[in-house]
């Protein structure tokens, strides 16, 4: 993951990128089938993004990355040099000390929000782990970290046991490349890029070390920390050299093969969490278990499982003072995902004390507010054509027995207008249309191919005030 500025993004005009135009390989196993329905389902989960690097206030590990890009420019004292930066940025293990941590506090608001699964960090490309891996000492739980003393020490499992006795669904974020290990990045020779920095077939004995200690992490994750759902894998440039497209840009500077042997790493994986749903994000095949559109959304459904990843400010980890986006913005974009048959996993990055913002608890709560009354066409829905009309999206239940409207206001619009017209959509006579949150029907009629929908100025100042409006047509 990496910081999106702001300038760059426009939340309701995006298009769904290359990645998420592949081929995919549907799942055989009955069980990660079973999963994967469930978890479509949920539609709203929580992303954090969370290591060492919220003490800077900077973009997770990309800073360390030797990339001439936006998302990797070095800042502050250390930043002259890139030795002197690692060694700055590695230090960070010692001063680690987010007292104010908190877990069943995070998972409280975001229950109350309506989410239902969540996706935490285990490990960032930077290799630093926030659980008590036995592979390395680079980890929050060893003794040169404060926050070691602490009982709450192994941040991981006290994340996913708070969210797990909430209900939630729970999954590992767990980064594929580690520029901390001396077998991906090797000391030897300096990284010229994001990718390993030797030729694995040239020193095959050091790319099997990085093989067997990735698989060893994943198993530990996959073994010690309760029941799983979802092996969220990062980093899709460590891939076998066929996967690679070389039409797509960022693919195109993948010189060596980085196989970590998926086959044997999801065997070992469902074994101890059968119907294990694996995203090896961005290699199509069997471990590509859903797509991950980042910062997107499509403009129409997609034929397989996906999810758009997102973040709440314009980055994915703690940057001080950062712009969120407004409780309207999130509720249209859950709306419009939902509506192409998506989920919304939406970020948020801790603190260096170990605490949310205050204005992403403000956003949970509005957005809980909102989905207190209007959530019935977002949980257990589907899409339906037309998807939407100018700024009406629909969904649909299972069952297609209702269909749900949800008119989303603008900037300027406090109510309802008195009458909201669907242009060339058509009901059943008999039909009976609600809005949520209203016991009353209201009386509709179809002028020519327009559906035309009354709505009594009582009821426009009842719902006033909302980023959006759900209307049922039974």
């Amino acid at each position: 993951m990496r910081i999106i500025f702001a300038s760059l993004l426009s939340l309701f005009t995006l298009t769904i990128s290359v990645q998420a135009q592949h081929a995919y390989v549907a799942p055989t196993d009955t069980a990660v089938l079973r999963k994967l329905s469930q978890w479509q389902d949920l539609k709203f989960g929580l992303f954090m993004h969370w290591g060492t690097y919220s003490q800077w206030g900077i973009v997770e590990s990309w800073s360390l990355c030797p990339e001439d890009e936006g998302w990797t420019v070095r800042r502050g004292p250390y930043a002259p040099n890139w030795f002197d930066y690692k060694n700055a940025y590695e230090g960070l293990q010692k001063t680690f000390n987010p007292k104010n941590f908190n877990p069943e506090k995070w998972a409280d608001a975001a229950k109350a929000a309506g989410m239902k699964y969540v996706v935490f960090t285990t490990k960032h490309h930077d290799g630093f782990c926030m659980f008590d891996t036995k592979q390395t000492n680079y980890k929050i739980t060893d003794k040169s970290s404060p926050f070691s003393s602490n009982p709450r020490s192994n941040v991981a499992k006290e994340v996913f046991n708070a969210f797990r006795e909430r209900g939630f669904f729970t999954g590992t974020y767990f980064s594929k490349p580690d520029w901390h290990n001396e077998n991906y990045w090797w000391p030897y020779f300096p990284p010229k890029d994001r990718n390993v920095n030797y030729d694995p077939k040239k020193y095959p004995e050091r790319w099997k070390a990085f093989q067997d200690f990735t698989y060893n992490q994943i198993e530990e994750l996959m073994s010690d920390y309760g029941k799983m759902d979802i092996l969220w894998l990062d980093g899709g440039w460590v891939r076998p050299l066929s996967t690679v497209d070389r039409n797509i840009e960022w693919q195109k500077g993948i010189k060596d093969d980085q196989d970590l042997n998926m086959p044997r790493i999801a065997t070992m994986a469902r074994s101890h969490q059968p119907g294990l749903i694996i995203v090896d994000r961005t290699v199509t095949g069997p471990y590509e278990n859903y797509t991950t559109p980042e910062q997107e959304v499509p403009n129409k459904p997609l034929d397989y499982p996906w999810e758009t990843c997102m973040t709440m400010g314009n980055s994915w980890s703690f940057v001080p003072n950062d712009e969120y986006k407004s409780s309207r913005q999130l509720v249209h974009l859950l709306v419009k995902i939902v509506s192409r048959g998506g989920n919304f996993l939406l970020n948020i990055g801790p603190g260096p004390d170990g605490d949310f913002d205050p204005i992403a608890y403000k956003r949970l709560e509005d957005i809980g507010k909102w989905m207190k009354v209007n959530s019935e066409g977002i949980y257990n829905s589907k899409p339906m054509a037309p998807y939407s009309i100018e700024n009406v999206f629909f969904t649909q239940s299972k069952d297609g027995s209702t269909t749900y409207a949800y008119y989303l206001a603008d900037e300027k619009t406090n109510q309802l207008p008195t009458s909201v017209i669907l242009k060339n959509f058509s009901i059943k006579k008999g039909s009976k249309i609600a809005i949520f949150g209203t016991p009353k029907n209201l009386k509709w009629e179809q002028k020519g191919t327009d559906l035309v929908i009354t709505v009594p100025a009582a009821i426009q100042q009842a719902t006033s005030g909302q980023p959006a409006w759900g209307f049922t047509i039974k």
